[in-house]
């Protein structure tokens, strides 16, 4: 069975942006070493647009061939005019207000988000899926998460969006490894227990 990783930005106090979503704080940490990082262990997880931009669109994926985002981090990409933000991955929007998908790249999971997963989750292959979030997919994802890589930024905001948008309920995470890199940031990585 494939597994969903939660692979996450977020500030020291666990908010993945501000009020508004805005996450743009955070684009200065991308460091060279940082990026070298992200090269090396997590290609995949960078924007197509990005990778194109910094030459790296020939990187082979690592350790996703899927990825998942909910309507409002899509609309971001959307907003520049990007109609599949991860191209090098099989993409799906969660979105209960999106009818139709701008791009055939793209599906929108309108209905049953938990159960579409499951099924991404029990097919054959060697790569996991990528959950990008954003609070409510992962919130409502929160039970199908076997894996959370969480890059702390050295910001506290006070408020903000949470990394899950969803009730009280305890998920227990063993804790796997921590980098902590130069500008500040750490990344810390977790599998379920199960």
């Amino acid at each position: 069975m494939r597994k969903l990783a939660y692979f996450i930005a977020c500030s020291i106090d666990g908010f993945i942006g501000g009020p508004d979503g805005d996450a743009s704080f955070m684009y200065p940490f991308v460091d060279e070493e940082f990026l070298e990082f992200l090269k090396a262990e997590y290609p995949e997880t960078m924007a197509t647009q990005g990778r194109r931009a910094l030459g790296l669109d020939d990187l082979p994926n690592k350790r996703f061939d899927t990825v998942v985002q909910g309507r409002g981090s899509y609309e971001l990409a959307l907003k520049e005019g990007v109609t599949s933000p991860y191209a090098h991955l099989r993409e799906y929007v969660a979105s209960r207000t999106l009818t139709a998908s701008p791009d055939p790249n793209v599906e929108i999971i309108s209905t049953d988000l938990v159960g579409r997963v499951r099924e991404l989750k029990a097919e054959d292959s060697a790569f996991g899926i990528y959950l990008c979030g954003g609070a409510a997919v992962a919130g409502e994802l929160v039970d199908e998460v076997d894996e959370l890589v969480i890059k702390t930024y050295p910001v506290v905001l006070g408020t903000g969006m949470p990394m899950f948008a969803s009730g009280f309920a305890v998920s227990e995470f063993v804790a796997d490894e921590v980098r902590t890199f130069g500008n500040g940031v750490v990344v810390r990585t977790y599998h379920r227990k199960r």
